[in-house]
This record gives structure tokens, C-alpha cells and sequence, in this order.
């Protein structure tokens, strides 16, 4: 089997602020894996904040050494082996004429509603981007700053009937969260994705949870589980994370099993990255799988997105 790496890139609709930083376009890799007449793709996004580049991931996947009964012991959970592994479910699903969920056992998936992403800014211009989508069932806050209120408040304005949950990408205190949960229940927050730093999120399990908690930063693959117990009340799946779709169904399994709920997401890249999450997103609590919507360029066959949701994936696109 022959695999392949091309680094793609997608222009933003808009700038994308994060408390990390800003971003204007989206890089990412495509890999192809080809064996006969028929050939599998899959997409990844290497990201700083797990110590990857675009030039390491390739090495990554460059190495591996084609031996596919040990892609899951041989690269660690992260980018690589996440487009590896979706690259072979959509060669397997091809070369046997099936649709990936018929080889996982699954039925037919359906559309599932997904958040929509206000980028982190002023509170007058997340009000105006509040106001613009006011008519999306689920909106999701960027924040991570000291003077976050504001910023709520102004979303809320702009958008009242929305549900909303909040992101605040590791970037609050304990003080900060304190001060700002009773207000964000007051608001209609739904839920609070990764409010501390990963790896000092202990006093979580110390603080009252007014509203549910989900792990992102802190949450990779099953092995995680263990640390996360007592603090977060929720985990966020992101195949980017978990290392591809095997792995992102066995997390979801284990961490419903242990009590968990389950928010499945993204980071921000084109259909073909979102194609196997949609899968993974069937049922859950939270979905949010909407970076080709913050696109201005994607796939040639891309994710449908409506009123119901994003659509499962068309064969011509992936799985």
C-alpha cells in the first residue's frame, strides 16, 4: 500500500482568534493511502499546542512503516496517525463497496446539530457576530480572558435564543471561573469546555461545578480518563486528539461507560477532516464540528450543513 502527504491550505472566511492567538487560513495534511484500483484519504491539522508542526507530523507519517495491524501501537495519538487511520477506513470502505459505519456495525447516521463558533473579540464585535447568527440552535463562545462578562453579555444580547456554550481554552483562574459561573448559568451557558490548563486542573474537583464541565486540553485518548474523574463531567472527542476514528469510538464507549458525557469536535479544517467525526458524533451531547463553515474555500465535494445540522459524508468525499 502506497501513502502519500500534501500539505493543503484553506483561506478563513475571517480572522479566527483564540486566547492562543489568530489565524487567517487553515493548514492541514491530506494523506492518501493506495493499494489497487482503489485509494483512501484522510486529513489532519497539526497543532502547536501538542508540540506539532506541519514538518514533524509529515516526518511522522512519513516513517510509519506500513504495517496497519500496528498503526495504533506504532504512532501515538495525535495528528499523524489520525489522518493514517481515517485514510484506511475510507480505502477499506472503498475496496469493499460498504460505507464505513457498516464496517464499524453501526447504523446509518444522520444529521446532527452542530455549534457554530463566535471568535474571540471585542464585546461589540462578538455582539455583532452574535446577532448575525442569532438563528443558529447552538452557538459557541471563544474566551479565556480576565474581563470574559462582557463579552457573555454582549453574545446574549445579540443572540437570545440560542443555547451557547462557552470555551475558554485553558485561559482562567480559579478566581476568574469562580466570579464568572453563577453569571454564565444565569445566561443560559449550557456548559464550560476546559477552563484551566491542562495539567493543572486539580482544583476543579474542589470547586462547586454549577454547570457541566468538559475536559478538551486535558482529554486525548482513553489513557486520559483515569485523571479526569471528580473534575470534568464531560470530555471532548477530536479525532486530531484521539489519533483517528478507532480510537475516537473506543473513547466515546469507555467514557460514557465510566459516566462521562461526550462533546465531539474539531479543529478548524475542511470537510474531509470532519467526515469520520460525524460518525463519532452520533448521540452526543454537544457537537461541534463546524470549521468548514468557517471556511471560505473547501472540498470539492464538501459536508452539507442545513437546518437539521451537518449531513454524513457523501462516498465521493470520504468513508
Amino acid at each position: 500500500m502506497k501513502i502519500t502527504v500534501d500539505r493543503d491550505t484553506f483561506k478563513l472566511a475571517q480572522v479566527f482568534t483564540i486566547s492562543r492567538g489568530s489565524r487567517t487560513e487553515a493548514q492541514v495534511l491530506t494523506v492518501r493511502v493506495s493499494h489497487g484500483d482503489h485509494v483512501g484519504w484522510g486529513e489532519c491539522v497539526p497543532y502547536a499546542r501538542y508540540d506539532e508542526t506541519l514538518e514533524s507530523v509529515t516526518a511522522q507519517i512519513e516513517g510509519f512503516s506500513g504495517q496497519w495491524s500496528n498503526l495504533q501501537h506504532e504512532l501515538p495519538a495525535g495528528a499523524a496517525r489520525n489522518a493514517l487511520d481515517c485514510a484506511l477506513w475510507d480505502h477499506a470502505a472503498k475496496s469493499q463497496s460498504r460505507r464505513v459505519w457498516e464496517l464499524l456495525g453501526l447504523p446509518a447516521p444522520g444529521p446532527e446539530v452542530t455549534a457554530y463558533t463566535l471568535s474571540l473579540d471585542t464585546p461589540e464585535k462578538m455582539q455583532e457576530q452574535a446577532k448575525a447568527n442569532a438563528k443558529r440552535p447552538l452557538l459557541k463562545i471563544k474566551l479565556g480572558t480576565p474581563d470574559d462578562m462582557a463579552r457573555v453579555e454582549a453574545v446574549r444580547r445579540g443572540a437570545p435564543d440560542p443555547a451557547i456554550i462557552v470555551d475558554a481554552n485553558e485561559g482562567w483562574t480559579a478566581e476568574v471561573y469562580a466570579e464568572l459561573a453563577p453569571h454564565l448559568v444565569r445566561l443560559g451557558v449550557r456548559m464550560v469546555e476546559q477552563p484551566f490548563p491542562a495539567g493543572d486542573d486539580d482544583m476543579l474537583s474542589e470547586v462547586e461545578r454549577v454547570l457541566p464541565v468538559c475536559a478538551d486540553e486535558s482529554c486525548h485518548d482513553r489513557a486520559s480518563l483515569p485523571g479526569l474523574r471528580g473534575k470534568y463531567d464531560m470530555v471532548n472527542i477530536k479525532l486530531d486528539k484521539t489519533g483517528g476514528l478507532t480510537e475516537a469510538m473506543a473513547l466515546k464507549k469507555e467514557a460514557l461507560a465510566q459516566g462521562f458525557g461526550v462533546m465531539v469536535g474539531c479543529m478548524v479544517g475542511s470537510s474531509l477532516a470532519m467526515a469520520p467525526a460525524t460518525l463519532v458524533a452520533q448521540g452526543a451531547a454537544f457537537t461541534d464540528l463546524d470549521g468548514p463553515l468557517l471556511l471560505a474555500e473547501d472540498r470539492i465535494t464538501p459536508l452539507v450543513f442545513d437546518e437539521a445540522g451537518v449531513h454524513p459524508p457523501v462516498p465521493l468525499l470520504w468513508g
